[in-house]
């Protein structure tokens, strides 16, 4: 074939290459090949005799003549798609995040695209759980891989091709995945499911003719409590749609069982209703028929500045009805026929919202999230490449194929959680989704109690507009925010174990009028150390440099960070002393011991440990909604995006842990948890109540907690931000160097610092050991570079760090150090 009439498509495959490849193009697939389909493509070293190498579907980013310079072009195997599967500003996002976050495009396409639309050899397949068993239909290919599928649990996409005898069958598995007669193994994975309460109402004949009730009254005659259960049922059922079950017992003052026995006795029905998470205060936010004069000028206030900036900064405190705001703008964009994006930190923990945008949104949203399957994510990414207005959705939803985006709304803005960490790339989705809205010419809305610092001085140096809420929606007044003197009554020796008095007296009193409360302690377990006093000993990890955590429950010593546990030792390892000791506390002790002091209230604990499953973590959430518990004890999961209307009560139990962590950014993680706490204080007709215990209760942070001080907090940490030299005034790159051998590591990091000193002299800080110096059986030693913000210098300083990896890893002995760069680190 000659080089003027040769066809050839640049592809990404999903690995971490340094660049796309190229290969050439049959001339039986031209046709076909287009941007943005899926091609089957060999990579990998090939023998003489052709073999070898891993078969992938890669990705189309350009169709051209060009042949490559410096190798030979493989060709391309077989086409998987008939139309595009993503748009050319996607793979200009694709390309901006491999050249910002120093990723690969390989990778950040890895973190995009539904695992349905990357498969590789060793994907592996199973029949459909839903599958009938019927094979009539398929082409004899087809039935074959299903046929082994009925023989064997799973196949490899590798055993596929034995079976078929056949090199391409990517076709044939993405015809058997569309059908639903396969599908991947990590698909077998727990589904997202709503929240459901049990609802009573009555059944028949009782529904269809009231006048027969007086014979449900001689059925429950016999039991008090039925009778009176059924009196509140009534009662209820006049003011009311729907009836509670949980209702019926508390206005009646019953248990659930004689609820059911008047179900058994056919005059009740019980069935589940599905319904919104959010708590009913901030439900008439969204519900309210008209926006407040608040609402209406912060609305005014938006649009005005979207006329002259792309970005604004929605600074308006927690239950000031931002939401509703939200729902307005993103109905306009629907109207004009364009797209909205609603990125939330965490959306596992934020599903209350969902039913309540779809009642005012319908089937115009789409909901992308980590509990989809991977059948659910590629019909939602088709569903959005097809035009779908809204999608809400975590960080990840930024990838999707948008075509015609005019708005992103990122709620909670400030959240650590938009910032990705591990694995690459290690992207920001707020700033992402700032230059996804420049590509598309959206624009975007930042909303948050308590913006980031970065956030706000952009909003006051004139970049973003900025538009502020000062009070709750409905005139709710903020909650009360005391401090506890933990120092002082530990002097007093007035301590109750981890509770001080005035927390104590404040929970007893919360319970007695009928209130709940929530206690934030931001470390999970019974306690984080099990000492020996008499030599200093305390248990460690094995893989990690940290201590192991004593989990009561399951009686292990457990490390949060690689999950390796072991049990108690009886006697100290070092100096065979028997008087160990447990150090410090976590959420389990607290729980535990609150049960001492408030031996009648009902306590429940929410944080990893108890909410390993999504339905486990709803089933908690849903009986705390339900009263069916009195007090909440949690980790930071109590304090993003839940909203209980009977809270009267929130306790901080040890703040001086978040001021002290050794981060620049600590002072302003601990104001915005702390400020997002106090925010799940307070109810509709009463104010809320918020106790924060501390050991130094004269830190200028907790000050501007107690005062609702943002711009106090903001003007002093701005000024220590611009004399120690940190953002928003400079720009940070940290490097950590990774490996098993510690002799390795320092070595390498001897090469490693040279060849960076070389380029960036004083920029450069390090090597230095990280707080926590292994992790998972890897040495770690950072660097972190500090430079002005100019983009010409950023480019330099990455230029300089791809050298200066290039240097180490070439070098004979240190190809296996990992280097792990992470730009703007959270």
């Amino acid at each position: 074939m000659s080089q003027s009439t040769a066809t050839y498509a640049t592809v990404i495959l999903p690995l971490a290459l340094p660049k796309p490849f190229t290969y050439e193009v049959p001339a039986e697939l031209r046709e076909r090949v287009q941007f943005g389909v899926r091609v089957e493509v060999q990579f990998g070293r090939t023998t003489a005799a052709g073999q070898g190498g891993k078969l992938y579907s890669a990705l189309v980013i350009e169709v051209h003549q060009r042949a490559p310079e410096a190798y030979q072009p493989k060709p391309v195997l077989d086409v998987l798609d008939d139309e595009p599967l993503i748009h050319s500003a996607q793979v200009q996002l694709w390309q901006w995040m491999a050249r910002y976050y120093c990723c690969t495009l390989g990778e950040v396409m890895h973190a995009a695209l539904p695992s349905h639309l990357k498969l590789s050899g060793e994907t592996r397949l199973s029949l459909h759980p839903l599958h009938s068993g019927d094979l009539t239909g398929l082409s004899d290919r087809e039935y074959l891989v299903a046929e082994a599928l009925t023989i064997q649990e799973s196949i490899t996409i590798e055993d596929v091709r034995d079976i078929l005898e056949r090199k391409t069958v990517y076709p044939v598995i993405k015809s058997l995945l569309e059908k639903k007669i396969v599908l991947l193994q990590e698909d077998l994975q727990e589904k997202f499911k709503p929240k459901t309460v049990i609802c009573v109402e009555l059944a028949e004949p009782y529904a269809s003719d009231p006048t027969k009730l007086n014979q449900a009254f001689e059925l429950t005659s016999r039991s008090s409590k039925q009778t009176t259960a059924l009196m509140a049922f009534i009662q209820l059922s006049k003011q009311q749609s729907f009836v509670l079950r949980q209702e019926v017992c508390e206005l009646a003052d019953v248990e659930n069982p004689s609820v059911k026995a008047i179900a058994d006795k056919g005059i009740f029905r019980l069935y589940e209703r599905e319904v919104s998470r959010l708590g009913s205060y901030e439900e008439d936010t969204i519900d309210a028929d008209a926006l407040s004069p608040q609402q209406e000028k912060a609305l005014g206030e938006i649009r005005g500045h979207f006329e002259q900036k792309n970005t604004v900064l929605l600074h308006g405190v927690t239950g000031s009805g931002k939401t509703k705001i939200y729902m307005e703008l993103m109905s306009e964009v629907i109207a004009r026929g364009g797209q909205a994006l609603y990125l939330l930190p965490e959306i596992a923990l934020t599903t209350q919202l969902t039913a309540r945008l779809q009642r005012y949104l319908g089937d115009q949203l789409a909901v992308y999230h980590s509990k989809l399957n991977n059948n659910e994510r590629v019909e939602l990414w088709n569903a959005v490449l097809a035009g779908k207005p809204v999608v809400m959705g975590a960080r990840s939803a930024l990838l999707l194929p948008f075509s015609r985006l005019e708005l992103i709304i990122v709620d909670e803005e400030h959240d650590p959680s938009f910032k990705q960490n591990d694995p690459a790339p290690r992207y920001n989705g707020r700033d992402s989704a700032i230059y996804l809205a420049q590509l598309h010419g959206a624009k975007v809305l930042l909303g948050t109690a308590t913006p980031s610092v970065e956030s706000y001085h952009n909003a006051l140096s004139g970049k973003y507009g900025l538009v502020e809420m000062t009070e709750r929606f409905g005139g709710v007044q903020m909650p009360e925010i005391v401090l506890a003197d933990a120092r002082q009554e530990m002097k007093q020796r007035q301590m109750q174990s981890h509770f001080t008095t005035q927390l104590l007296n404040e929970l007893k009193a919360a319970i007695e009028r009928g209130e709940q409360a929530i206690l934030f302690q931001n470390r999970r377990g019974y306690a984080p150390t099990y000492r020996c006093f008499s030599c200093g000993w305390h248990s460690e990890c094995i893989h990690c440099d940290v201590s192991l955590t004593y989990h009561k429950f399951s009686h292990l010593l457990k490390c949060h960070y690689c999950g390796y546990q072991s049990k108690l030792p009886p006697e100290c390892p070092a100096c065979g002393n028997r008087q160990l000791t447990l150090y410090g506390f976590g959420t389990e002790k607290i729980e535990d011991e609150l049960k001492i002091y408030l031996p009648d209230a009902r306590i429940a604990r929410l944080d990893l440990d108890t909410a390993r499953t999504r339905n486990a973590h709803a089933a908690i959430i849903n009986d705390f909604e339900e009263r069916r518990f009195d007090i909440l004890v949690g980790t930071q999961m109590v304090t993003k995006g839940l909203d209980f209307e009977n809270v009267g009560i929130v306790g901080v139990l040890s703040a001086d842990q978040l001021l002290q962590f050794p981060d620049f950014r600590s002072a302003e993680r601990g104001f915005q948890l702390m400020v997002q706490v106090a925010g799940r204080a307070g109810r509709k007709n009463k104010r809320g109540k918020v106790i924060i215990q501390a050991m130094n209760t004269a830190h200028p942070v907790l000050q501007e907690v107690i005062a609702n001080d943002y711009k106090g907090f903001f003007q002093r940490e701005i000024a220590e931000r611009r004399a120690f030299r940190y953002p928003p005034f400079t720009r940070l790159i940290r490097i950590t160097l990774k490996h098993k051998a510690p002799e390795v590591l320092n070595a390498g990091a001897e090469i490693f610092t040279k060849a960076l000193h070389q380029s960036l002299g004083d920029w450069v800080t390090g090597p230095a050991a990280p707080y926590i110096s292994r992790v998972r059986g890897l040495y770690l030693l950072d660097y972190l570079i500090k430079m002005e913000r100019d983009p010409r210098k950023m480019e330099f300083a990455k230029s300089s760090i791809d050298t200066a990896t290039h240097i180490l890893q070439s070098t004979e002995g240190f190809s296996g150090v990992r280097v792990v760069v992470d730009v703007d680190p959270g």
